[in-house]
């Protein structure tokens, strides 16, 4: 189920979701303004249940299925936020949720999938690897699947977090989120350019996972790109039908460094005073990069998640 969702099938979704999802707020910085000559408006979906954006697309998928494929529960694949967002969506339908988690993925992400009272299958950290096990989960479960980001349902899901920013801030003339696989990517596109079709979109990828980039330079998906980032969050390919709304939607990706986005990270914590994840800070580190392309404009921020291991910080 990889179709692109429709403008209609955001708000759907939104309508779905509004008992269980956080409205989550938009904060400022007047430093932060300041040093990048620009109004930054920053969605904090890191205080999102879960501490990330991803429970708007698994709570969608997990309340738009049947009661008959609810009774089977759900599957999926996911080094962390996802498997956790899906894992707290089921809990809310009172059903089962399967997560299959490769070897290496954070251990606090990994921890809290488990609180959330998911059943965890271990793989080898590679792709094919993940999908290999779900699909056995799938096949010996009769448990639907819900990708973390080629799925009509959860790209749908995140795609409310446009309406919901842009319901909260007027006069937007720029977006910025992360991107991954691209299901926030994409969804908030959608949902972003039905409402103002002018406003200008972009994604911040990291240089060791720049697929995205790749992909929308030479017009076709590139699928070799090993992802080699500290943003966790941002390692997997691109989606085909994520890839075509990037393009349809004319989103610029601008690609930032690892010791970019750390900074940028550091940035966040200081200024902002919030705890955001290193994949989050990927899009404050572009608008640093570039600032001259957003310098005067109402920028949207997304900040995506704030699952960090404190227990591996140096001090």
């Amino acid at each position: 189920m990889d179709t692109l969702p429709s403008p209609e099938q955001i708000r759907d979704a939104a309508a779905r979701i509004a008992p269980h999802a956080r409205v989550t707020p938009v904060l400022r910085s007047a430093a932060l303004d300041a040093l990048v000559g620009a109004e930054l408006y920053f969605k904090c979906e890191h205080l999102q249940r879960g501490g990330a954006f991803k429970f708007r697309g698994a709570c969608n998928a997990v309340w738009a299925l049947s009661d008959e494929q609810a009774a089977h529960g759900v599957v999926t694949h996911s080094s962390g936020n996802h498997g956790n967002a899906l894992a707290l969506a089921a809990a809310t339908r009172g059903i089962a949720a399967h997560v299959v988690v490769p070897e290496g993925a954070v251990r606090a992400k990994v921890e809290a999938i488990e609180r959330a009272g998911a059943i965890l299958h271990r793989c080898a950290p590679n792709q094919m690897a993940r999908e290999a096990m779900a699909a056995e989960v799938q096949r010996a479960t009769g448990a639907i699947m819900v990708h973390p980001y080629a799925d009509t349902r959860v790209m749908a899901g995140q795609g409310t977090l446009a309406l919901e920013l842009l319901q909260q801030v007027d006069g937007l003339s720029a977006l910025i989120t992360p991107i991954g696989g691209g299901g926030l990517a994409s969804g908030v596109a959608i949902a972003a350019h039905a409402i103002d079709p002018a406003l200008s979109l972009f994604g911040a990828e990291p240089q060791g996972a720049d697929d995205a980039a790749q992909s929308l330079a030479q017009h076709a998906r590139v699928t070799t790109v090993v992802p080699d980032t500290v943003c966790d969050g941002l390692r997997a390919l691109v989606g085909e039908r994520n890839l075509d709304a990037l393009r349809t939607h004319r989103v610029d990706v601008i690609t930032v460094s690892d010791a970019e986005t750390i900074a940028a990270m550091q940035l966040l914590w200081s200024e902002l005073k919030q705890v955001v994840e290193v994949s989050s800070a990927t899009v404050l580190a572009a608008i640093l990069k570039q600032r001259e392309r957003f310098a005067g404009h109402r920028v949207g921020v997304v900040l995506t998640g704030g699952n960090v291991d404190l227990g591996a910080l140096p001090w």
